[in-house]
């Protein structure tokens, strides 16, 4: 099989559906092997439904239609010990890890005075602890031969975007972290990168949001319009940027915080 990353071996987390999916389907489509993590569990800190183990066995039945293998591990991505024995599972069953996608991710909505301290700490310990813990799983299968460390970040790791703080708060947080280990990393050819969606249309949608912003906070809208006509992007577009940087094309693309936006960012 001839595709853009022909024989990689990925580690993909928030696997189960929406952009983890996705990514899965695109990078088998181009010759990858997959390692799939998911939760598979709702929180209570968190009002939409999340994956379920059905999920992300479909997207499993999806990567292996293109003929590629995939291995699904139900994992929490901020149990790190967890993950870092799926992960060797996993590598120890592919022979090897070339790339790994940091794609779990939770968000809650809130104005300042209604956010809790738990979703504080959930929104955290998954967006930006649990990115953590996905590179610190797959470094140890990297350091010798080198590879990518893809980290899914946000419009809202680069604005200041308003009534989900925590979120924005965390999305920042993966930019700092990314840079830092891009930095760390370099000397062993290990690149790191993060990449910046604007909304997207996946199951990641709390109602309240869009009652805060119709209801009680109008003047806070168009922060979150598009420059470009269209009111979200398709996960698609967003996998297109993570080939992109698990590919050899981006061999020398470190550091890079990879907006697919549709302008957002510019206002």
């Amino acid at each position: 099989m001839s595709g853009r990353v022909t024989g990689k071996r990925v580690l993909i987390t928030g696997a189960a559906r929406g952009m983890g999916r996705s990514h899965a389907e695109l990078l088998a489509r181009q010759g990858a092997d997959l390692i799939l993590v998911d939760i598979c569990a709702s929180l209570p800190e968190v009002e939409y439904p999340l994956a379920t183990p059905e999920d992300l066995f479909d997207t499993a039945r999806l990567v292996e239609k293109h003929g590629r293998r995939a291995l699904t591990y139900v994992v929490d991505v901020r149990d790190a010990a967890a993950l870092s024995a799926a992960v060797d599972s996993g590598v120890a069953e592919l022979g090897g890890l070339d790339a790994s996608v940091a794609n779990a991710g939770v968000l809650t909505a809130g104005t300042w005075d209604t956010t809790t301290p738990e979703q504080w700490r959930t929104v955290v310990d998954v967006n930006l602890i649990g990115a953590w813990n996905t590179c610190a799983a797959a470094l140890p299968h990297l350091v010798d031969n080198g590879g990518s460390l893809v980290n899914i970040s946000s419009a809202a790791g680069i604005k200041g975007t308003p009534l989900h703080t925590p979120y924005t708060a965390s999305k920042h947080g993966v930019v700092g972290m990314s840079r830092a280990l891009a930095n760390e990393l370099a000397a062993v050819g290990i690149r790191v990168n993060t990449v910046h969606p604007t909304g997207v249309e996946t199951g990641m949608r709390p109602d309240s949001l869009h009652t805060l912003l119709a209801e009680q906070r109008p003047d806070l809208a168009p922060i979150f319009l598009n420059a470009m006509p269209i009111v979200m992007a398709e996960a698609l577009d967003i996998s297109n940027a993570v080939l992109f940087l698990v590919s050899d094309e981006s061999r020398y693309v470190t550091g890079l915080e990879f907006k697919v936006d549709a302008g957002v960012t510019l206002r």
